[in-house]
């Protein structure tokens, strides 16, 4: 078996692939319109989908917004720098939660940005 991606519902994806491509570097991968079904797929990601997981983002025609509900956590980032990367994300106009710094009960770098329609992505500082 092979972790293929994981589908967050958005608001508006046009918006949510800036925030992907833009602010978190990410590459558009492909994007395709399902008019009978009303809905809109994009996947982002850092490598083709043939290489690793990638973000599934899901546009249902008319719906520009969810409840978040309590049982997601997040995505999860590997970053050189978690300080730089904060920085970085900040000056691209993304929103910073949680500032780099070593996790609660550990030592390991950790930081936490929030996409736009409020979805949490951890980034883990690896060296």
């Amino acid at each position: 078996m092979k972790l293929l991606h994981t589908m967050l519902r958005v608001g508006d994806l046009d918006r949510s692939i800036k925030f992907y491509t833009e602010v978190l570097g990410m590459r558009l991968l492909r994007r395709h319109d399902y008019p009978e079904g009303k809905f809109t797929l994009a996947f982002v990601g850092y490598q083709d989908e043939s290489e690793g997981a990638v973000i599934e983002l899901t546009w249902n025609w008319g719906v520009d917004s969810y409840e978040m509900g309590n049982a997601f956590g997040h995505i999860a980032l590997a970053v050189p720098d978690a300080y730089r990367a904060c920085d970085e994300i900040r000056a691209r106009g993304g929103k910073v939660v949680r500032e780099a710094g070593p996790m609660k009960h550990g030592t390991t770098v950790i930081a936490f940005v929030e996409d736009p329609d409020g979805y949490k992505i951890e980034l883990i500082q690896h060296a």
